[in-house]
């Protein structure tokens, strides 16, 4: 064997060795409709990107952009992360949509991955998360915590997502407790502490003991805690906020998500899709409880989590029905993911209107 055959050999034993150069590396940038410090949806996020951090072909080579306006202003801010060497790029709202897809078109060498929407192209994939699993979860809670039958919920604006999540919240009291209503005001925004602690407030005043919420800041846990109620959280663990009030959450762990896109693009494997995890996927969970939920509910809880990982039990599964008594849901039958994502009813149980 001559020396230059050799020196080949010795070369590609030494990659086959060593994963050193094995990945691309990941250069990810964010775009955030709020502000990190919200301790709930973009807080979050944030949290996730930290995670997906820790690979080494990322370390420490990502960053963000925060509170980002909704529409198409947002795709100049979108264009400025590539322009500054983002490979990956993550936009965090449903309102950076067209926007996404547009900066897409100009940079067919970036990967793109939007929150929550439903256009894709070849380098724009979409990701959310089932949260109405551990939405329901949280119900059975609030179901068996309350006293007074009147379960509150601050939600933001009447889209699909935020009615999935009420309908299935409503559900999970209602399998616990029937006679319990859950009534809904609507604030019309995504993230105003003010606007979210007056709804809190004004569910509190007509005797609500048990408050829920699609909120990103921990107004409603503090109207909770200040005023002796229980509260179900949103987004993250926000016990810190309402020690005394805070039951559990419905929680996001997004760097589950964006750890596993990290190595898919840098391996080169990555390909344009719509995804949609759950609990079993581990991108949604249940915080953990405070110690005031007792152990019975806990266990309920926890063997309910179990069956929807094992895909024996589903929240949306019939019989259902509407706010009229109309059956949506027939037995034995439930909801396609094209009607969870096009959810537009209450549930029977919900007091409240859908603002059109």
């Amino acid at each position: 064997m001559n020396k230059t055959a050799l020196l080949i050999m010795l070369l590609l034993a030494t990659c086959l060795c060593s994963n050193s150069f094995a990945a691309k590396e990941i250069k990810a940038g964010f775009i955030y409709v709020g502000p990190v410090g919200d301790a709930g949806w973009t807080y979050a996020h944030d949290e996730g990107r930290k995670e997906m951090e820790k690979l080494p072909f990322v370390k420490e080579n990502s960053t963000y952009i925060e509170s980002v306006p909704e529409g198409a202003a947002s795709a100049k801010v979108i264009n400025g992360l590539v322009r500054k060497g983002s490979n990956l790029v993550f936009t965090t709202s449903f309102g950076y949509m067209d926007a996404t897809i547009d900066v897409a078109k100009r940079n067919k060498d970036v990967v793109f991955m939007h929150c929550s929407g439903f256009k894709t192209a070849e380098n724009v994939g979409t990701y959310f998360g089932r949260m109405y699993e551990p939405r329901y979860l949280s119900g059975i809670v609030a179901g068996k915590m309350t006293k007074k039958n009147i379960i509150g919920y601050a939600a933001a604006f009447p889209i699909p997502e935020v009615i999935r999540g009420i309908n299935a919240f409503a559900l999970g009291v209602q399998s616990v407790n029937p006679q319990a209503t859950v009534k809904v005001v609507w604030t019309q925004t995504w993230l105003d502490p003010g606007l979210e602690l007056e709804a809190a407030n004004s569910l509190l005043d007509v005797g609500a003991d048990v408050l829920a919420m699609h909120q990103d800041t921990p107004a409603t846990l503090q109207a909770a805690e200040k005023r002796g109620a229980f509260v179900i959280g949103y987004n993250s663990d926000m016990r810190h906020f309402a020690p005394n009030a805070f039951l559990t959450a419905p929680i996001w762990n997004w760097g589950a998500l964006y750890t596993k896109l990290a190595k898919e693009v840098s391996e080169g494997t990555w390909k344009s899709s719509q995804i949609w995890d759950g609990m079993k996927e581990g991108l949604v969970e249940l915080a953990d409880f405070n110690p005031k939920v007792p152990a019975d509910v806990q266990a309920l809880v926890m063997k309910k989590a179990a069956a929807i990982k094992e895909g024996k039990l589903h929240p949306f599964a019939g019989p259902i029905n509407d706010q009229g008594g109309n059956i949506v849901v027939a037995a034995g039958k439930t909801h396609s993911d094209g009607e969870l994502l096009g959810m537009s009813y209450f549930v029977q149980g919900v007091q409240g209107t859908i603002p059109k």
